[in-house]
C-alpha cells in the first residue's frame, strides 16, 4: 500500500518539485499551501507524514504543529529557510521528528522520509504487539508481558502456574477446559489423573482473583466435565 504524505508548503514551485519526485517514487502526496488549509485536510484524511514549512501564511508551521500534535504522533518532517540552531531546537521540541533546511537535495529528503515512516510503523507495531498481550476481564488486568494481574488498581502476586491458568482461560474465554487439558497445557505433561493437583491450584487461584471465592464469577466450574470462564 502506498504512503499518504501531506505536503504543507506555500511556494508553489517548491510543493510542485517534491509532490513530483515523491509520486515517481511510490508515494501519494497531497499538496496544501497554507497552514489553516494544510489543517483542514489533516483532519479530513490519513496520512502517514506530514512534509510542513514554518514560514508560512494564516497558520505557521510551529501553530499547525501543535494542532496535529493534540490529535496525533503522525511522524512531522520540517522544511525551512530558516538554518539556526534555535529554530532547530524549536521545531523538534514541539514534536517534529526531522528538520530539513532549505535548500535540500531530493535524495536527502526522501531518505528522510522513509526513516521517519519506518520508525512510526515499527513502534506502532511494537505496541499493537504489546496490547494484544494485555487482556482486561471485567475489574481484572492480565499482562503477558511482565506476568502481571492488576485488580481494582492493586497487583495481585500469583505463582507461575497459577497465571498459567488464568491465561489459559481468558486467551479460550469460550472454551470448557477438562482438568487433564489444563493439565496438559499448563504442566506440559501427561495427566495421570491426580485431581488434587488441579483443585489446589484452582483454589488458590480464586482466592486470590475472586470476591468470593466460594461463589466465583471467573472461573467457573462445570461439574463432571471441568471448568471455562465465567460470563463477566
Amino acid at each position: 500500500m502506498k504512503s499518504r504524505i501531506l505536503l504543507i508548503e506555500d511556494d508553489i514551485s517548491i510543493s510542485e518539485m517534491i509532490t513530483d519526485y515523491l509520486t515517481r517514487e511510490g508515494f501519494i502526496v497531497v499538496p496544501a499551501f497554507n497552514g489553516e488549509e494544510g489543517i483542514c485536510k489533516f483532519l479530513k484524511d490519513s496520512f502517514d507524514l506530514i512534509i510542513l514549512d514554518i514560514m508560512m501564511p494564516k497558520l505557521d508551521g510551529m501553530e499547525v504543529m501543535r494542532i496535529v500534535r493534540e490529535k496525533s504522533l503522525i511522524p512531522i518532517l520540517i522544511i525551512s529557510a530558516k538554518d539556526s540552531d534555535v529554530d532547530k531546537v524549536i521545531g523538534l521540541g514541539l514534536g517534529a521528528d526531522d528538520y530539513i533546511s532549505k535548500p535540500f537535495s531530493m535524495i536527502e529528503i526522501l531518505a528522510r522520509i522513509k526513516a521517519a515512516i519506518r520508525r512510526a510503523t515499527t513502534y506502532s507495531n511494537d505496541n499493537k504487539k504489546e496490547e494484544t498481550n494485555v487482556i482486561k476481564i471485567h475489574d481484572l488486568i492480565i499482562n503477558s508481558n511482565n506476568f502481571s494481574v492488576i485488580k481494582n488498581g492493586k497487583s495481585i502476586q500469583l505463582t507461575a502456574k497459577e497465571f498459567d491458568i488464568l491465561k489459559l482461560f481468558v486467551t479460550n474465554p469460550n472454551k470448557v477446559f477438562t482438568k487433564a487439558q489444563i493439565y496438559n497445557f499448563v504442566w506440559k505433561d501427561d495427566y495421570f489423573g491426580d485431581e488434587n493437583v488441579i483443585n489446589v491450584h484452582i483454589s488458590r487461584l480464586r482466592e486470590k482473583i475472586e470476591d468470593i471465592p466460594s461463589q466465583p464469577k471467573y472461573i467457573k466450574t462445570l461439574w463432571g466435565i471441568g471448568y471455562r470462564l465465567g460470563d463477566i
